[in-house]
């Protein structure tokens, strides 16, 4: 009894000398919500270390769990609730060996006595530091983990260095009866267990750590070497006459330039001061469905980060989620303008590997970075780009570039052993810190150049509130089940590097890009800021009557309850006049007040800017503000004429908005739009057709603002559409007809006093004609110029029905001035 004292009072005051400057970081907590704890449960631990046990009993009584260094039950006769997995063995040179634990070897006995008896088993991962292997490392040789001089020595340094940097993780905890009415041997179920605790801490390992480290002479190596890269150096050398070496020296320049040096201290400086940066300018950041992202990390996927780009801190952001979520940080695909003195050697050192913009003409330097980004694929490095390729800054999705989904597609085609999954990720800022650089822009002056400095530029708006990020991981995209679904011949296209691609590859990677696009918008994050924004730009002065704005939030946010547009899709829990006061504290909205009431304006800058949070979520309501246009001209419609207009003029929609929707989903989601509507007022339903309410009620206000929300997309398909029929006698080609209607629409927006430059935005007109291209609505003759079809006259025909007289007049009276 005395010996037990001891060893308890022993253990408490090296847990209290320990507790004095280790500060881990807790995860999975929520896993043990799942526990019994009328059932005994005993903690598994992948290595023997009393630090590690220290940690664990301090969580344990601060979480109010079962503590590993007490009995179990009564019922179970054993005096503590802990075993490891291996120990250590050897005097000087010490080595980890696999152990057939004791303890976990009672257990079974004693839940195989009685049918009604379980233990729980809960495997916990610790990580001090967190910082993956480096290969061929002097360093690993005397210092590592599983082989190492002085292992107690080196884990007391360890625990001092590391003790602000540690991790602990709570598993999914395993029940040993299930396992034991598996009625097997008693020495394989005892094999069994051990092997399924081992192959989950590694899994969670490499999920939080990463795989190991090339060093990165090693790594740009192996990259000159390998077959692909020889023979685009033979190639060079055949055509240039200069030596093999020469050549050589010039690959090698070129894997140098842009490959990552990965470096957990790196990761660590830019933890400390993120952290500062994010707590001086936002309120704070919330974070939703990360918990899906760690169980693909967990079987070991490759995952590939495809967020939306609104911001230079986007790819800082995220990479400071992951890590403080136990995630491994992505090596990130940087733009080579940021490999700057100072700046471009640390974001190196934090995971950034750089790329030229564009490979075109240099077939050397697109060998070595399609073999660079191959490496990073097959050995399972989580990578992160950008398929917009720049940032958005008219704050909707912009239309993908296909260069890196290509190189990811064709790096799998050559080997697709380890599994490769696109997680998009939706980034929602209530205010963005580029938004006065963005604003000239948004007013229709010509694009920056990106640098950047930019965001040095904005430090001085530190001392504003930019109120909260929102971060949402939309659904994972896996590549083999993608590829499946689109090219069920996929796996017999040759493994070799150097063949051409095939034939199907450019039309798939396009519809690759289309569904990581559409997948991100599945993922918005709506805010009160856009919310409000998208209610008062739907105003031709940009203000409302108070109450009138409050009854138009509640009426968004009940139509988003109603039919949600995506699963992942997140949107504030406040009430309507909770939003209004809150985008007011951040000064991005006014109030005026007389007799009759306040009044909430936009104003200035504002009134811009708005738009491009508005874009935010324009998607969100396109379908719903298709349909209220439908009654602008129309007193009454049947619900037939409303799925046969809906299902044409969709993908015209879905092509800019990147909407989530398969064509042959579009009537049924008409169907519940019509019914959420008709429950709020906003459509009677008589029968098999709906009617406008009265013209003097409040559901009418409601449903005209809601109409508003796209009508700008609409009056730019018109205007192409109306374009083109007009000029059947003198046709054009794609780019002739993008430009006329750039300037047509221009002078329209002059004309009616729209502020709004994306209205005239080229890169919109051009995604449209593309799409009536592919729909047919427009023949490409062999002269190059764009013939309409049939099919343009119906498209036309429908967008006349859903645009007010005035702005089809306005619209007619300017193309005909054209021409």
């Amino acid at each position: 009894m005395k010996k037990l004292f001891a060893s308890r009072f022993s253990f408490n005051l090296l847990r209290r000398i320990q507790n004095l400057w280790v500060r881990p970081t807790i995860g999975g907590l929520e896993n043990l919500d799942k526990l019994d704890r009328d059932r005994p449960v005993c903690y598994v631990l992948s290595h023997r270390s009393l630090s590690d046990l220290l940690v664990l009993e301090k969580q344990c009584l601060k979480a109010n769990l079962p503590r590993p260094y007490q009995p179990m039950l009564p019922e179970v006769d054993e005096s503590r609730a802990y075993f490891y997995l291996s120990q250590t063995k050897g005097l000087i040179l010490q080595r980890d060996r696999m152990l057939s634990a004791h303890r976990l070897e009672r257990l079974l006995h004693w839940v195989a006595e009685e049918p009604n008896r379980d233990v729980q088993l809960v495997p916990v991962s610790f990580f001090w530091g967190r910082e993956p292997d480096k290969e061929e490392s002097l360093i690993k040789l005397l210092f590592a983990y599983n082989y190492s001089v002085g292992g107690r020595f080196r884990k007391f340094i360890t625990t001092l260095l590391m003790g602000r940097q540690t991790m602990i993780h709570f598993n999914d905890p395993m029940s040993l009866r299930t396992l034991v009415d598996e009625q097997l041997e008693h020495t394989r179920t005892m094999r069994k267990v051990n092997r399924i605790l081992r192959v989950h801490f590694r899994q969670q390992r490499a999920s939080v750590v990463g795989p190991d480290l090339s060093h990165r002479r090693t790594l740009v190596s192996g990259l000159v070497q390998t077959p692909a890269v020889q023979h685009a150096i033979a190639a060079e050398v055949e055509a240039s006459g200069l030596q093999t070496a020469q050549i050589e020296s010039r690959a090698r320049h070129y894997a140098n330039e842009i490959a990552s040096d990965y470096g957990i201290s790196a990761i660590r400086f830019l933890e400390t001061v993120l952290s500062w940066f994010w707590n001086k300018i936002y309120k704070g950041i919330d974070v939703h469905n990360i918990e899906q992202v760690k169980e693909y990390a967990k079987r070991q996927h490759s995952l590939i980060y495809v967020p939306c780009h609104r911001s230079h801190i986007d790819y800082l952001l995220l990479s400071y989620l992951l890590y403080r979520n136990g995630l491994t940080p992505p090596h990130i695909a940087a733009g080579i303008n940021l490999n700057m003195p100072v700046i471009g050697g640390l974001l190196r050192r934090a995971g950034a590997f750089f790329m030229r913009r564009s490979f075109r003409g240099n077939p050397l330097y697109s060998t070595v970075f399609n073999e660079y980004l191959h490496t990073l694929f097959t050995r399972g490095f989580p990578v992160e780009y950008f398929v917009e390729g720049g940032r958005s800054r008219t704050g909707r999705t912009l239309k993908p570039r296909t260069g890196m989904l290509a190189i990811t597609l064709r790096s799998f085609l050559r080997d697709h052993r380890r599994p490769i999954t696109f997680i998009p990720v939706y980034v929602g800022y209530e205010r963005v810190l580029e938004g006065s650089t963005y604003l000239g822009e948004l007013r229709g002056k010509s694009k920056k150049k990106e640098s950047p400095l930019d965001i040095f530029r904005t430090l001085r708006g530190l001392n504003s509130s930019f109120g909260k990020v929102r971060v949402t991981f939309g659904e994972p995209l896996e590549l083999e089940k993608f590829l499946d679904s689109q090219q069920v011949d996929w796996r017999n296209f040759s493994h070799d590097p150097i063949a051409e691609p095939p034939l199907w590859m450019s039309s798939v990677t396009t519809n690759l890009a289309t569904r990581i696009a559409s997948h991100i918008n599945g993922a918005a994050a709506i805010n009160p800021v856009n919310l409000v924004g998208t209610v008062l730009l739907s105003t031709r002065n940009q203000a409302l009557g108070e109450e009138v704005l409050v009854t138009q939030l509640d009426s968004y946010l009940r139509l988003l309850d109603q039919v949600p547009y995506a699963p992942h899709i997140t949107h504030p829990q406040m009430s309507a006049q909770e939003l209004i006061s809150y985008v007011e504290e951040l000064g991005l909205i006014e109030r005026r007040s007389d007799s009759l009431g306040d009044i909430i304006y936009l104003e200035g800058n504002n009134a811009v800017l708005m738009t491009y949070y508005r874009n935010n979520i324009l998607h969100l309501f396109a379908i719903p503000s298709l349909l209220a246009n439908y009654f602008i001209n129309a007193h009454e419609v049947s619900e037939a004429e409303l799925i046969e207009f809906g299902t044409i003029l969709y993908p015209y929609l879905s092509s800019e908005l990147f909407l989530h929707y398969d064509e042959q989903q579009i009537p049924e989601i008409i169907r519940r739009w019509l019914q959420a509507m008709t429950e709020q007022g906003l459509l009677i339903c008589e029968g098999e057709a709906y009617k406008r309410p009265d013209s003097g009620s409040t559901e009418f206000v409601v449903l005209n603002l809601l109409g508003k929300a796209i009508a700008q997309t609409l009056e730019r398909f018109y205007v192409v559409a109306s374009l083109l029929s007009s000029n059947h006698h003198h046709p054009m080609t794609a780019e002739e007809l993008e430009n006329q209607c750039h300037d047509l629409a221009q002078r329209l927006s002059i004309i009616n006093g729209l502020n709004a430059p994306e209205f005239f935005d080229k890169a919109l007109f051009r995604n449209f004609i593309s799409t009536m291209r592919q729909r047919n609505a427009v023949v490409h003759q062999e002269d190059g110029t764009l013939k309409s079809s049939q099919l343009l006259l119906d498209v036309t025909q429908n967008a006349r029905r859903v645009l007010a007289a005035d702005v089809r007049h306005s619209i007619t009276q300017v193309t005909r001035g054209n021409q």
